[in-house]
């Protein structure tokens, strides 16, 4: 992986014009919510990590139950972002002719109908449930719980100077954009002001909220 997506350079015009929420305080609370909620679902939920990682499997035998995909996160630096695999074994490789049928406009790529994606792949994307090894990375570090969805550097690489200030915090697991109502119908602008105004409002309650909402959203299956 490179050391850092050119983060700091593309963002120097907007920097000192846009505001951080959070205090001191806050961060201290948020990293320990995250280390102790990241080891609690990690030690809790093993089993079901397991089971469906079987599942996976035997679903599609042709390639392991995780996957592994380099993502950009704070400040531009990639790191390597942990899943349940969703999709086919190979399915990288066929992005290149989906594009012409991305549904989001911007620089995100999402397909409700995805054909890449598993019988499994999609009660997991539904559920949320692909999403638990990434607690992993919240203990590395690479990531929070709460915060702006991690992009590819593809992704990265195509950010407005507005868009890469979701790239000024630590990315996370859940925020706004998750537990929102037909999320996949929102076009990636409001993706984008979602994210930014978490980034204005973030503090210890916010976060709780949206970790809350985040379980109800599992239970109702909001998940593309």
């Amino acid at each position: 992986m490179p050391d850092r997506y050119d983060y700091t350079a593309k963002t120097m015009d907007w920097k000192d014009k846009f505001t951080y929420g959070g205090t001191a305080a806050y961060f201290i609370r948020k990293q320990l919510i995250d280390r102790t909620f990241s080891v609690a679902v990690l030690v809790l939920l093993s089993p079901l990590i397991l089971l469906l990682a079987l599942l996976i499997v035997l679903d599609d035998p042709h390639a392991g139950p995780f996957y592994v995909q380099t993502r950009v996160g704070k400040s531009g630096v990639p790191f390597r972002l942990y899943k349940l695999r969703t999709m086919k074994a190979g399915a990288e490789a066929e992005l290149d002719e989906l594009l012409p049928h991305n549904e989001v406009h911007g620089a995100a790529f999402k397909m409700k109908n995805d054909p890449r994606v598993t019988r499994v792949g999609r009660l997991l994307r539904e559920t949320g449930l692909d999403e638990l090894p990434q607690f992993l990375n919240v203990l590395k570090g690479n990531m929070s719980i709460v915060g702006p969805r991690p992009p590819v550097p593809r992704e990265a690489a195509q950010y407005s100077a507005k868009e890469r200030r979701r790239l000024a915090v630590r990315p996370g697991i859940t925020g706004y954009w998750q537990i929102m109502p037909h999320r996949n119908d929102l076009p990636f602008s409001e993706w984008v002001e979602l994210d930014l105004k978490y980034i204005r409002e973030r503090s210890t309650r916010v976060d709780l909220k949206i970790m809350a909402a985040t379980v109800g959203a599992m239970m109702r299956r909001q998940g593309e």
